[in-house]
């Protein structure tokens, strides 16, 4: 297993990191996958003997019955130096100020997920979504204080936009608060969407990235095809939404790619969309998830997985997004000028 650098932070997290949004059955969740303690524990001990270091959940998996599995597992021994990352922001509770980035609910959210996963610390803590209306000054002063107490020992943000990250670090310089380290991200073969400012601001400044649901909720696992109905079974089969199809067609494009390289190779389709994204830049780690020790098993494999140009090229093209304002003006006027992170987006363009 290969350990990347999580952003500008010393701390070194493995390629591959283990989700457990499959953990508990509650909920929501329960449409995911509802393992209990002892199912978990053997994809746990799998992941971690395949070298995985760190695990990722957030109270509002299950209700929090993630965490409380997570403890049950981990609580007070630490296999193998493993990290835990979770997230908070979504409610936990009916009251006014059982959601959101504010202080009172960051605070109280994270002395919470500490109890449910028995632990003292938590080593990434991410603010889980974006809260419009908390001041950033307020989230991020909770987040300092939270590693201040040695609650926390670093902190990230998910599923913000581009502007919300920017405004995020600029307040933390100013402030001189703990910045984030990291960003946890939607980012597959098809959807392609963050490569437009999430992950050109990764590159230049220097914040590590988690890639979340890179599968697509299964929709690139190869198990589903071009006018087949979704296998009984399926998260879309239970009627999971999750990334929204804008165009059926280009989606069952790059399926058909897929499982093309991925029978040239003799391996999954799902372990080819995984390397895809290993070999991105910017990508620190990829999540991985399952509901079985095969799904995981096949997963972990990716890890092993070395894509050649001749395939990456065939994988790009055939999901390369379009570009939007202002970036299509940028390809066609700025190309003389143009960094590091603008080419990451632009650079697949300028030939065309």
């Amino acid at each position: 297993m290969e350990y990347r650098q999580l952003g500008r932070s010393g701390l070194r997290v493995s390629r591959l990191t283990m989700g457990t949004m499959t953990f508990g059955g509650k909920g929501w969740a329960k449409t995911v996958g509802d393992l209990g303690v002892s199912e978990a524990r053997r994809l746990v001990d799998m992941c971690i003997d395949a070298g995985v270091n760190l695990i990722d959940t957030a109270d509002v998996y299950s209700a929090g019955a993630s965490e409380e599995i997570i403890g049950e597992i981990l609580g007070g021994v630490r296999k193998n130096g493993t990290l835990i990352a979770t997230k908070a922001r979504f409610p936990m509770g009916e009251g006014p100020n059982d959601a959101g980035n504010s202080r009172y609910h960051l605070i109280s959210a994270c002395e919470a997920s500490l109890r449910r996963m028995k632990t003292d610390v938590i080593d990434l803590y991410q603010v889980h979504e974006w809260d419009g209306q908390t001041p950033l000054e307020e989230t991020l002063e909770a987040l300092d204080t939270l590693i201040k107490q040695g609650k926390v020992r670093y902190v990230g943000c998910s599923n913000f936009s581009g502007w919300h990250i920017m405004k995020a670090l600029g307040i933390s310089e100013r402030e001189h608060r703990e910045r984030f380290v990291s960003q946890q991200i939607h980012y597959t073969l098809e959807a392609r969407d963050a490569e437009f400012e999430l992950l050109p601001i990764s590159l230049d400044q220097g914040l590590g990235v988690l890639v979340w649901s890179p599968l697509a909720g299964g929709l690139l696992s190869g198990k589903h095809r071009r006018n087949q109905a979704a296998p009984e079974g399926t998260r879309q089969f239970a009627g999971w939404t999750e990334p929204p199809i804008r165009d059926e067609d280009r989606l069952w494009n790059i399926v058909e790619t897929l499982v093309s390289v991925a029978e040239s190779r003799n391996v999954s389709a799902a372990q080819v969309a995984l390397a895809w994204l290993l070999g991105r830049q910017a990508v620190t780690s990829v999540i991985i998830g399952g509901r079985t020790e095969a799904q995981f098993k096949d997963n972990l494999a990716a890890a092993d997985l070395k894509l050649s140009a001749e395939e990456r090229k065939r994988l790009d093209d055939v999901s390369l997004p379009q570009l939007l304002y202002p970036y299509w003006h940028q390809r066609n006027t700025a190309s003389d000028r143009l960094g590091e992170a603008d080419l990451s987006l632009l650079g697949p363009h300028l030939n065309q």
